[in-house]
């Protein structure tokens, strides 16, 4: 694993190599639980599938990067893309990438694409969040419960230097009366890429809707509902994903 320093935190990555050196970059950002070490195998097949150079790091507090000191705010995803995510995409000399996020990090794809419209070359959001809904409540307590009750630390701690900060920043920042209100709509009109947007249609986390709004308000922006699959398409619908992002990566190259 490599590691740089961003905004004064050492951050892992890891880094495959391009095949075609005419595609974009793609930088992969992990889920409100995830790391780079649970996207599993997932980037080197779509590095295979697309021929691109992918990039994929765990944000600030997760896995082996360092945490932030301050307590989480209920603008972390803001921060993240409007931060965090440019600073490291300049330490890497990355100019104009292709986003892959999957659900907190579809949303931080989103929040950047919006701040900058003209950096990214695409964007791919799977079973991304733009705002707060019950479903998704209901699914994060029923986490918490889950967490309490079974050996969910243990397994996570494998991946995390500190699980319970990591399950701790995520669940209670959702789940406080201060992050009800989130919203981030208004970030998709500025968005100037395109756009592909994947939910399972058996998403325990959210409703359609979180990509419907997406293709009604972002121009050309593709939507994709997959069957037989909850709220990790990358896992559920490996094979389909992977199929619907080589296109999508062809489409942003011009190819």
């Amino acid at each position: 694993m490599k590691h740089l320093t961003v905004e004064g935190l050492r951050l892992e990555y890891r880094d495959i190599a391009a095949t075609d050196a005419n595609r974009p970059t793609l930088v992969l950002l992990h889920e409100g639980l995830g790391c780079v070490a649970m996207w599993r195998d997932f980037p080197q097949k779509l590095a295979v599938a697309t021929g691109c150079r992918t990039v994929v790091f765990s944000r600030a507090g997760y896995g082996h990067s360092d945490a932030y000191i301050e307590p989480r705010t209920p603008r972390y995803m803001h921060h993240e893309g409007e931060v965090m995510l440019p600073a490291f995409l300049d330490a890497l000399g990355i100019e104009r990438p292709v986003l892959v996020g999957h659900s907190d990090g579809g949303s931080i794809a989103l929040i950047f694409a919006g701040a900058f419209p003209q950096r990214p070359l695409g964007v791919a959001v799977m079973a991304p969040h733009e705002f707060v809904e019950e479903e998704t409540l209901a699914g994060i307590r029923a986490a918490r419960e889950f967490w309490a009750n079974s050996d969910w630390p243990q397994k996570l701690a494998r991946y995390h230097q500190d699980a319970p900060r990591v399950f701790s920043d995520w669940n209670d920042s959702w789940l406080s009366p201060a992050f009800r209100d989130w919203n981030i709509e208004a970030c998709l009109p500025r968005i100037a890429c395109p756009v592909l947007a994947l939910q399972g249609e058996d998403d325990e986390y959210a409703t359609m809707r979180q990509i419907e709004v997406i293709g009604e308000v972002v121009p050309g922006a593709e939507v994709l509902k997959l069957p037989d699959c909850g709220h990790s398409p990358q896992r559920d619908q490996e094979a389909a994903v992977l199929t619907a992002l080589a296109a999508f990566v062809s489409r942003c190259s011009g190819s």
